[in-house]
């Protein structure tokens, strides 16, 4: 190795890849149709692996300990499985298949001998594609912008390759104010926030719901993952009329959608008003839309590439005392908490925080301040932004897609992406303690209970 120019490990990537906890991404592209094996290989050979050095690199360690990235060959056939199930089912009975399958390649490892990614194909209908493909990529590779960005790289627009895709304007910038007094009210919310946020990580534990079993060892459980799709442009008219983006208004949904299955699940004792908080993962690059991987990955200055992210913690709202629900309230609390925390410096001094106890302990200690940060909380919300046309993959067109973050030590994981004019929310939820169906529906419930309330029917 002393011969070796190796690139060092990210600090995030080293405390992904810590003793106390391991998070990977998987990606799911259903194809509206099949493609063959050898077009598969050929594309993850010529399109894939170039992308970025780390796809075709190994995690080591030096005689210090310190981790580097080791760029190595890499066969394309040990990285790609293909399940076998019975032949000549329904798709609802694949479907079923490919959720057990999700769910138990979640819990396994990666080979230290190997790149830390695996290709998955799905050889069978599902409801909803001809044909699954499954990325699975440990987060030491980058984070959700990264990886959406390698995904995009691979993609084009199915109905005019020579047309750059296009996003949504989400218009998320906050206006603030420069006088003296906002000044003293961010100084002083930074101050509670980061305060609020140490108590959190440290000592300040979620209480135990239908949605939380804060027991150890909950990210070596099997989960479930299961999606649902909301529509763009009703989500907007909510935006619209409240004033609000559009993640307060998915936000709120969630939450919503949590205090009425945590009621709806209630025997003995009262939970609806339980202490829940959410991890809200913020991209911190200071830039609108993905870039190519050659801005991406720049061999000189600041890179784009890696794990360029932060938390809020934002505590879900509590349902009222008095009937009926108000549902307006969980967008619009949401908004106001969101909108003051990304206002203050919490996230900045809590990035200062982890890397000051990196210096001074050491990344498998900051590690565990990540877990029990991760483990004293309810959920982890996180949103990526997709093209709003349809993309292909070797001329086959991609009906939908979705992501999903697994191995992380909480009951319950959020993931949310923007496809062609729709919202795609998965849902992880742990076996044996969240009914996901019944959850699933409580959170459309909610949606609708909101949507209705901000955008009342005409009279006819």
């Amino acid at each position: 190795m002393e011969d070796e120019i190796l690139e060092p490990v990210s600090p995030t990537g080293q405390y992904f890849t810590s003793s106390v906890i391991s998070v990977s991404i998987i990606a799911v592209l259903e194809l509206e149709f099949p493609i063959d094996q050898s077009r598969l290989d050929t594309l993850l050979q010529t399109l894939f692996l170039p992308i970025n050095p780390r796809f075709s690199s190994l995690m080591v360690k030096d005689k210090n300990g310190k981790k580097y990235w080791k760029k190595v060959e890499v066969d394309i056939q040990e990285h790609i499985k293909i399940p076998n199930f019975p032949r000549g089912k329904s798709p609802e009975f694949y479907e079923d298949c490919l959720s057990r399958y999700l769910s138990k390649i979640s819990l396994e490892q990666f080979l230290e001998s190997r790149a830390l990614w695996e290709f998955h194909i799905i050889n069978y209908p599902t409801k909803n594609a001809a044909q699954n493909l499954v990325f699975k990529l440990h987060h030491s590779l980058g984070d959700g912008y990264s990886l959406m960005g390698a995904l995009l790289s691979c993609l084009q627009r199915a109905d005019n390759p020579q047309l750059p895709l296009t996003f949504p304007l989400l218009n998320q910038k906050i206006q603030t104010n420069d006088n003296k007094n906002n000044i003293l009210s961010r100084a002083f919310d930074s101050v509670y926030d980061f305060g609020w946020s140490v108590l959190k990580s440290i000592v300040l534990e979620d209480d135990q719901t239908a949605i939380r079993s804060g027991d150890d060892g909950v990210e070596f459980r099997p989960i479930t993952i299961t999606t649902m799709v909301f529509s763009f442009d009703m989500i907007k008219k909510v935006k619209a009329s409240l004033h609000v983006t559009i993640n307060d208004v998915i936000c709120g949904a969630l939450f919503l959608g949590i205090r009425l299955y945590i009621k709806s699940t209630e025997h003995e004792h009262d939970q609806s008003n339980a202490k829940t908080t959410a991890l809200v993962l913020l991209n911190t690059r200071n830039i609108n839309g993905y870039k190519s991987i050659s801005e991406m990955v720049k061999p000189d200055g600041e890179s784009l590439w890696g794990n360029q992210f932060a938390f809020l913690h934002v505590p879900v709202p509590k349902l009222a005392i008095s009937d009926p629900i108000d549902p307006l309230s969980f967008v619009l609390d949401a908004q106001k908490v969101i909108k003051k925390k990304r206002n203050s410096a919490a996230v900045i001094l809590t990035s200062k925080l982890l890397e000051t106890l990196r210096k001074l302990r050491g990344p498998e200690v900051t590690a565990e301040y990540i877990h029990k940060t991760l483990k004293n909380t309810s959920m982890t919300i996180s949103n990526m932004i997709g093209p709003m046309e349809r993309m292909a993959l070797s001329n086959q067109p991609i009906k939908g897609m979705y992501v999903m973050n697994v191995g992380v030590p909480q009951s319950l994981t959020v993931t949310i992406l923007s496809y062609m004019g729709q919202l795609r929310i998965a849902l992880g939820t742990e076996n044996d303690l969240i009914d996901a169906p019944k959850f699933r529906q409580c959170v459309q419930d909610a949606f609708d209970m909101i949507f209705n309330a901000a955008i009342p029917f005409p009279f006819i």
